[in-house]
Parts: C-alpha cells; structure tokens; sequence
C-alpha cells in the first residue's frame, strides 16, 4: 500500500487561485451564484477536472458532476463537493474548501494512477446557500431521478 499524501502546496494553490476570481479588498470573495465571477471559477473547476480525466455533467440548474471512472461503475460513485459561489461578502475558503479538497483527492489519485474500486464524483452546487435564488442548492438528477 502506498503512503499517499495530497500536495498541500498545490491544494493552497489552487485555493488562492480561486480567491482571486472576485476577491475583495479584504480578503474575501464575492461571486455569486450565476454571474460572469461564478463562470469563471465554475470553467477552472471544470479545466481541472477535465485534465484528470474526468467526464463532466451540468444539470439544468447548473449543478456540476465531474466523474472519475473506477474498476466497477455499476457500483455508486463515491462523492464529495460543496459551491464555489459565496454570499456577497464572503470568506474565500467557504465551499470553495470543499471543492478544491475533493480536487486534490482528484490529482494526487490521477497522478499516481491509482484505480479506485468504484466511481468518483466532484461536485459543485449551484447557488448552495441561497444568496441569490430561492430556494437554496437543489439537486435536479434528484428531483426527476429519485434513488
């Protein structure tokens, strides 16, 4: 079993990268759900993936579903995500963690070639916190595919 370990440098990286996509004099962010700010992290989000092979699914609200293929697809897919969009005075870690997190599991399996056992799905929500539509973050695949 290898000892693997995710490359901090590049997950804070990738954090920083993301912050300055609406960053605000303070510190924060602010990118709201649907706006040309949002794109923008939502089509680096996706560039990234997309370098680690994954497939990439947009629902009809904007959610986003990257895929990495496992040995067995049959299996449900594990997964992890949260938003990049913030409220409109936002800290530039909220949601924005837990999608870079998950997008280092990403790169560290991708560049090791590792295979995992079933599928695996980076999220991003739409409007997960519901600062610009009501209501807050729904799951469309959800609503017309029930489990």
């Amino acid at each position: 079993m290898q000892d693997l370990r995710i490359n901090q440098q590049r997950l804070w990286d990738s954090l920083m990268e993301m912050g300055d996509i609406g960053g605000t004099e303070k510190g924060g962010c602010n990118r709201l759900a649907g706006t040309d700010l949002d794109k923008q992290a939502r089509d680096l989000f996706v560039s990234w993936c997309k370098a680690c092979g994954c497939t990439v699914e947009v629902d009809k609200i904007g959610n986003i579903f990257a895929r990495r293929s496992g040995i067995n697809n049959d299996l449900p897919a594990v997964g992890t995500g949260s938003h990049l969009d913030t409220q409109p005075t936002g800290g530039k870690f909220d949601g924005v963690f837990g999608v870079l997190s998950g997008v280092e599991v990403l790169r560290t399996l991708h560049e090791n070639n590792i295979a995992t056992p079933t599928a695996m799905e980076f999220s991003v929500w739409t409007n997960e916190e519901g600062s610009r539509f009501q209501p807050a973050m729904q799951d469309f695949r959800n609503l017309c595919w029930p489990l």
